[in-house]
């Protein structure tokens, strides 16, 4: 039987940081209303697409592994804030990295996508088939964002993580997951005005509304990433004694803090990082993951817990087994280019469009 270790690990931030402060001067709110109600303190503006942000990611991912991109199978990124429609964005990381021989798609199943990519790639390596893949979580979120309404303006942020699965016989990497989707709930955190149901020739295309009801959404979110966690730690014979360290999405630290008393978990075995990044939607696992591993958190064989919900409302938890190598085999010198803009001015145009529209209504 196949296994898909995880043999890499890469993130990549974009240098420019948005602060609650900052946030504050053009966002009715305050560092004070942000923290307490999400555990966010800053966020990260990127200047780039987010295309480029996974590849610097991928890049990172293959020198830890130790492998070049020529090795690659297959190149999956998960996404909902893609460069294009089409082609995919996969197609272009893969041709930049000179990854020539791989399949290469995007997914899109919001902030669960990073898991479920991780799981469709575990299952195409044990196929036999694959042995190699880069699994990426990439978003540029900010893109979309209404910078007139504090209740989604204040929770994301850009950014990406992304890990390389080797074949192997030893056992590691997923082991378990369970996913799924709470279509139920599919309109109480969208994007509705945008793809073939936008109306393209309306003068206010490109104004983006972002739905978004917390207290649904909090609901479902503990009672779906609860019930996938409850489910693979029963199918692995595991209890919360079993749990080395706990890797959830970064949505909301009361979420997390749900999460952990749901499953039965102590919250010291959480790794949260929300407080600097906010919500990079599929990008959250894979960061967390990084820093996990950077910080020492996550040790040879470790056991992992991580639980994601996003749109759709798709949830998902996995069971990852951890390798016996920490520290990577090389370092890449892939970098971002310089940004000599703060993230007020990355976002000048957007923060004026959204003001200027609000103030039509």
């Amino acid at each position: 039987m196949y296994y898909a270790e995880i043999t890499g690990w890469g993130k990549c931030l974009p240098p420019t940081v948005l602060s609650n402060e900052e946030l504050s001067q053009f966002v009715d709110t305050s560092d004070e209303w942000i923290r307490t109600r999400t555990g966010i303190e800053s966020r990260h503006i990127s200047h780039v697409d987010t295309s480029d942000m996974a590849r610097v990611a991928g890049a990172r991912a293959l020198a830890a592994a130790g492998i070049e991109a020529s090795e690659l199978d297959l190149i999956i990124i998960a996404t909902c804030s893609p460069d294009t429609l089409i082609p995919n964005i996969a197609s272009k990381v893969q041709l930049e990295l000179g990854a020539g021989k791989a399949a290469a798609f995007d997914m899109n199943a919001a902030c669960t996508g990073f898991l479920y990519g991780l799981e469709t790639a575990t299952r195409m390596i044990q196929a036999g088939n694959y042995r190699h893949a880069l699994v990426i979580g990439a978003e540029h979120l900010s893109w979309y964002l209404d910078w007139s309404k504090r209740d989604t303006a204040v929770l994301f942020g850009d950014g990406a993580g992304a890990v390389v699965l080797s074949r192997t016989e030893q056992e590691s990497g997923l082991l378990e997951a369970q996913l799924g989707c709470d279509p139920e709930g599919r309109d109480v955190l969208a994007i509705p005005d945008f793809g073939t149901h936008m109306d393209r020739f309306n003068p206010d295309a490109g104004h983006f509304a972002f739905d978004f009801v917390g207290r649904e959404i909090f609901r479902r979110a503990v009672r779906g990433m609860g019930a996938a966690a409850n489910m693979v730690l029963e199918r692995s014979g595991l209890d919360s004694q079993g749990i080395d360290i706990v890797i959830p999405h970064q949505a909301n630290k009361r979420i997390i803090e749900a999460l952990c008393d749901h499953a039965g978990i102590p919250l010291e075995k959480a790794f949260v990082n929300i407080q600097k990044y906010g919500n990079t939607s599929a990008a959250t696992v894979p960061i967390a993951l990084c820093e996990a591993v950077e910080s020492g958190r996550v040790q040879p064989g470790s056991t992992i817990l991580s639980a994601a919900f996003g749109a759709g409302l798709t949830w998902g938890a996995s069971l990852i087994k951890w390798g016996q190598r920490t520290t990577p085999v090389a370092t890449s010198d892939a970098e971002l280019p310089a940004c000599d803009q703060t993230a007020t001015e990355i976002l000048a145009k957007a923060i004026a469009h959204c003001q200027q529209k609000q103030s039509n209504v």
